[in-house]
């Protein structure tokens, strides 16, 4: 398997500091939902924290709430949402083994992508959750979420397929559901790496 290591870089010591002003998740969530700190507060109907098993060692992230996950201030509601249920499925997952969140927790208006600094103001209580779940694998759905937690500009076709060693973190990036709702001829691109996450889960952490 080839392995690819990105620089650590200060997003580890932001989380570790993050983290430690909240107890517990259920407490970064309440110092977090009725943040206002950039424009998308003024246009969502939730705050979407996220959901799963606070014991995870898999943090399944995307990019940004839709219609659906506004709608209801859950992450991966909507059809995207029910194919995501189907590849973790697949492999022999559900919502109830991983953490599933977002880097952008309010919907930008139509689903566009977040912008620069809504990003910027948006990744603190990511960090802290990260660290506050302390996983050992992150699965990054679709290239602004790749783009954005690795911090670079590649392509999906340079970041897929291989495992990213990044913050402590072993990563994986593959397809956004959306995405393959598009472009189903991904499909199997994206079962090669759900199949590796599988098989690098078992190796190396539920042994």
């Amino acid at each position: 398997m080839q392995e690819s290591f990105f620089e650590e870089n200060s997003s580890a010591n932001a989380q570790k500091e993050s983290a430690g002003a909240f107890r517990d998740l259920n407490d970064l969530y309440e110092q977090s939902k009725n943040c206002r700190k950039c424009r998308l507060a003024d246009t969502r109907t939730n705050y979407v924290f996220g959901e799963g098993n606070s014991e995870a060692k898999i943090v399944v992230i995307g990019e940004a709430p839709g219609a659906e996950e506004d709608a209801q201030g859950r992450p991966f509601v909507g059809r995207s949402g029910k194919l995501l249920d189907k590849i973790l499925e697949a492999i022999g997952f559900s919502r109830d083994d991983v953490f599933i969140c977002n880097i952008i927790k309010c919907r930008p208006p139509a689903n566009r992508n977040p912008l620069a600094d809504e990003i910027t103001c948006c990744m603190p209580w990511l960090n802290a959750q990260l660290a506050l779940l302390d996983p050992a694998v992150l699965l990054l759905l679709g290239k602004v979420a790749a783009n954005t937690l690795l911090d670079n500009k590649q392509s999906m076709g340079n970041l897929r397929g291989k495992i990213i060693r990044w913050n402590g973190y072993d990563v994986i990036v593959t397809y956004h559901p959306a995405a393959l709702l598009r472009n189903p001829n991904w499909k199997r691109q994206c079962w090669d790496d759900v199949r590796m996450l599988r098989s690098h889960y078992d190796k190396t952490i539920h042994k």
